[in-house]
């Protein structure tokens, strides 16, 4: 007889090691994965290979698309995760482009050129300091909206002059001080509080839903066949979106200000309403 079976006793349950479930590894996999990309970025730009350059920061920003929507598939979040992303979009989409743009052209500055690159890496790193600082602190219309250019965007604006060379063949090269002003006020855009669209909240009508599928399934037959010029023509249109994200948050906001106004008076007036009722209930009372 064993002692478990002597004492009456039933015997323990082992506890369950607690750790990361295959479901959470996959969207930090991904994750990883678009942090390899972008340093291995870095390594073809110091083999002088633009093209294969650009297109790992290309695949960066499409695992970097992927492993948010697979851990919300996966109900897969945490806040190791999200701390490993913020850090994946560092490296890939800060430290990444602006060393390519370093051993492309800005080396030709010397430390000018130098201290650009670091200025754009460092303005992405502050870019997504802030973001995670003011999750919680946003009015509610703020999330159809961005506080500066996101940062695969960013990356994007900050390759275009590498991009527009690529597409032409060199035959549109920008001078290292023009490529250098471009890198400076691209950083700038990534860490300045400009509202820019956040394409992942906007809702698309059912009667529109066809038109961006052909829309969609053109765009990616352009990329297929002229993927630089295609980026080109993609990033250019973004910028023009700039100003109407501005406009329309500005509206929004004064609508939301007007609203918290009239929610304010309207709790003023009621309190005004109850004070005077209580005084009058003590008078009555009194005589």
């Amino acid at each position: 007889m064993s002692d478990t079976e002597k004492t009456g006793n039933k015997p323990k349950k082992r506890r369950r090691l607690k750790g990361f479930t295959v479901a959470m590894m996959v969207p930090n996999a991904i994750t990883v994965s678009a942090t390899c990309a972008g340093l291995t970025g870095i390594r073809f730009a110091i083999e002088g290979r633009w093209d294969f350059a650009c297109g790992a920061i290309l695949l960066a920003a499409i695992l970097d698309t992927l492993d948010g929507r697979m851990a919300r598939l996966l109900n897969a979040s945490s806040e190791f995760g999200a701390e490993l992303d913020s850090l994946s979009d560092f490296v890939a989409f800060g430290v990444a482009p602006g060393m390519i743009l370093y051993y492309w052209t800005l080396n030709t500055l010397g430390g000018v050129g130098w201290a650009v690159a670091l200025f754009a890496a460092v303005c992405c790193g502050l870019r997504l300091a802030r973001f995670n600082s003011r999750l919680d602190t946003l009015p509610p219309f703020a999330v159809k909206f961005f506080q500066g250019v996101p940062a695969p965007a960013g990356a994007g604006l900050l390759l275009l002059p590498l991009l527009m060379s690529l597409t032409t063949n060199g035959a549109i090269s920008l001078p290292p001080e023009a490529v250098a002003a471009w890198t400076a006020l691209s950083g700038l855009l990534m860490v300045s509080e400009i509202p820019t669209l956040s394409f992942k909240k906007i809702k698309i009508p059912r009667a529109h839903s066809l038109p961006m599928l052909a829309g969609i399934a053109l765009a990616i037959a352009a990329m297929a066949g002229q993927p630089w010029g295609t980026l080109c023509l993609i990033l250019f249109s973004y910028l023009i979106t700039i100003p109407f994200a501005w406009r329309s948050y500005r509206r929004l906001l004064n609508e939301y200000e007007a609203s918290q106004a009239s929610e304010a008076e309207t709790a003023e007036q009621a309190g005004d309403t109850a004070a005077v009722e209580l005084k009058k209930a003590a008078n009555d009372g009194e005589s």
